[in-house]
């Protein structure tokens, strides 16, 4: 005989009620520090313990062991490309922060085990690298902090600073070459029909100085679609650059009647300002 077939819901006690989500207070509050080179990013999340009058390092902060280098969670570190670490490379990831302190020396740890509580799990096979670095006595600091500073086109200074005590590490990160990258495969997307992408491609390499070949036929090709203020007065640039000073101002001046139409009045006045500086010069 075929098993009778009921439905499970016959048989089920009555609906439990929604449980309501309530948020816990966190004595040590969440923060985070973002900083981006070009269109690369690096950033720190984490929670900020206070001294509140305890003997930090040697004490709260025990020498010799595994520390999340915060509170709560591990605190994470996150590159949006491949970067190097003190000289040492590492992929692009979000990693869990380990530090592992010392009287004169820190080990600073990138674990590839990124979601984790505090060290509790901590595994060291996970490690993705491992750094050493050399605290230095800084200001009083109550409540653990991380900074980011930009320290060079390509490289980036990462510091934790707590009690009386800073230590970090040293970011290179190639955003120039990131970039570059970036903005030719989105040249080669671009459609036939499209010049404000080339115009930004033209920009950029005004702006840094490089690649000005390709930034003539971006420039160009930009105008062949649609002639305006603004490719006009980048190719106007580049023959600045060229040494073709004649033909640069007359471009210009184009460029700025065509503004007249219907540009920003700063547009505009920039614009006369620029033809104002190159009508003085030889």
């Amino acid at each position: 005989m075929r098993a009778l077939l009921i439905p499970a819901l016959l048989f089920a006690g009555p609906a439990l009620p929604a449980q309501t989500a309530v948020r816990p207070y966190r004595i040590s509050p969440a923060a985070s520090v973002t900083q981006e080179l070009g269109i690369s990013s690096v950033r720190i999340d984490y929670h900020r313990p206070a001294v509140r009058g305890r003997k930090i390092w040697g004490g709260l902060v025990p020498y010799g062991a595994v520390w999340r280098v915060g509170a709560n969670e591990a605190t994470t570190v996150a590159f949006s490309d491949p970067v190097r670490i003190d000289g040492h490379d590492l992929a692009a990831g979000t990693y869990a922060f380990f530090a592992i302190p010392g009287p004169d020396t820190w080990t600073l740890i990138f674990n590839r085990t990124a979601r984790q509580w505090g060290s509790f799990t901590y595994q060291a096979a996970q490690d993705a690298l491992r750094v050493t670095a050399k605290p230095r006595t800084a200001p009083a600091q109550e409540y653990l902090a991380y900074t980011i500073q930009v320290t060079a086109p390509d490289a980036l200074r990462v510091e934790l600073a707590w009690d009386t005590l800073a230590v970090g590490f040293d970011v290179a990160l190639d955003a120039p070459g990131i970039y570059w990258t970036y903005l030719e495969k989105a040249m080669a997307g671009a459609g036939p029909q499209e010049w404000q992408p080339l115009d930004t491609g033209v920009a950029y390499c005004l702006q840094s100085g490089t690649h000005l070949d390709r930034a003539q036929e971006w420039a160009d090709r930009s105008i062949s679609i649609r002639e305006g203020y603004r490719n006009l007065s980048l190719k106007a640039q580049l023959l600045r650059r060229q040494g073709r000073n004649g033909e640069a101002l007359e471009l210009l001046r184009k460029a700025i009647a065509l503004a007249a139409a219907g540009a920003p009045a700063n547009t505009q006045e920039e614009l006369k300002a620029l033809e104002a500086d190159w009508s003085r010069e030889p």
